[in-house]
């Protein structure tokens, strides 16, 4: 578990965040297959009781209320230190549920459901009048997503309700794909963690608003552009993924996301000249004390394997998308465990998992990028 600055001493908001640990969180282990059932009715009672269960998805750990519990769905903010203005995800284990919980549903949006239904798509629909305001944080649209992962849906069909769950981390880190991350960013503050190994994806669902005309990606993740448009014709990408918006219309569209504590800097270019320039940086910031981590594929650290640096791992080849996706969260993490100061990575051409890969690293990073 990680708890220390660089200097070995807690910040100013560590410190606060130590302060509101006053829950013994526990760990509960299932299989990812035939969940153990009795373990699924004790977590679905503290979902029920209106507390918070983290709990895996072919995605990431998400972080689960009812979402029809306005008062719990509040303890998902306090817990996460979220604002108060980022909405969340419904997830639902039963098609049914969709017509409940959104006044329309398009026909475009049943295609969908049916192609790619359970799994890593979220569909933002006209919300209907059972929706908590705390869900869609003052909108008039909710997101649905129905997860393929066996602990989640057993989970949501045990409670009887739909989950109300974003990613369960604090609050612009790293998201979680290991039970022990979601441990790190949150115990004490929330009563279960169901770990039934590494996620699957390790990117968040793709965030497709089906609500207006022209279907909208607000949020790239595992179902690409090129796999909607051949069912529904054109998709676009919402421009509030590059610029910040005043009310986000999905998670990561508006606040800082995904970052660990050590700053991230993209590279690109061409191999051979991000090699070069990522062996000057290194030795520039090492002569100056600071520690670097660096999260390369295998093309480039065959490259600079034998620089010394504090941390270096080779995510796979740049072919390999999503070896590399399943790879970004847990890297960055542990980047953060090896005390790095400075992470230093790659660009990827921005095209099928690629798009949702470089959102994620371009938000992680500020959008600082380095061209070679």
């Amino acid at each position: 578990m990680y708890r220390l600055t660089g200097n070995g001493i807690l910040s100013s908001i560590e410190q606060k965040w130590e302060r509101l640990r006053i829950l013994k969180t526990e760990i509960w282990h299932l299989k990812k297959v035939e969940p153990e059932r009795d373990i699924i009715k004790r977590a679905a009672q503290i979902i029920k009781d209106g507390n918070l269960v983290a709990f895996p998805t072919e995605t990431v750990y998400g972080l689960g209320a009812n979402g029809l519990d306005s008062e719990a769905v509040k303890k998902i903010f306090e817990a996460k230190g979220r604002p108060n203005d980022n909405p969340l995800i419904l997830h639902i284990a039963n098609l049914k549920d969709v017509f409940y919980l959104a006044s329309i549903v398009p026909l475009k949006a049943q295609v969908l459901m049916e192609e790619f239904w359970p799994g890593p798509l979220t569909l933002v629909f006209s919300k209907s009048k059972f929706i908590p305001e705390e869900i869609t944080c003052g909108l008039e649209t909710v997101a649905i997503r129905m997860p393929k992962h066996q602990v989640a849906l057993a989970l949501i069909r045990e409670a009887g309700v739909p989950i109300a769950a974003p990613s369960a981390n604090r609050s612009g880190y790293p998201s979680p794909t290991e039970a022990d991350h979601v441990y790190n960013d949150l115990h004490g503050l929330i009563d279960v963690i169901l770990d039934a190994g590494p996620t699957g994806l390790g990117l968040e669902s793709t965030v497709l608003d089906i609500s207006g005309e022209v279907p909208t990606i607000l949020r790239p993740g595992g179902v690409t552009i090129e796999q909607l448009i051949p069912l529904i014709g054109h998709v676009e990408y919402d421009a509030g993924l590059h610029h910040s918006s005043e009310a986000p219309k999905a998670p990561g569209m508006k606040y800082t996301h995904y970052s660990p504590r050590a700053a991230v800097i993209l590279l690109d270019g061409e191999p051979e000249q991000v090699a070069s320039k990522l062996k000057d940086m290194v030795e520039d910031y090492t002569l100056k004390g600071s520690k670097v981590g660096l999260l390369l594929t295998n093309e480039i650290y065959q490259k600079v394997k034998d620089i010394s640096t504090t941390y270096m791992i080779n995510i796979g080849n740049r072919q390999d998308l999503p070896k590399i996706a399943q790879s970004i969260y847990k890297e960055l993490r542990n980047c953060d465990l090896a005390g790095v100061d400075i992470i230093l990575t790659e660009t990827y051409h921005e095209e099928g998992l690629g798009t949702a890969i470089m959102n994620r690293l371009l938000k992680s990073a500020g959008y600082k990028v380095i061209s070679c």
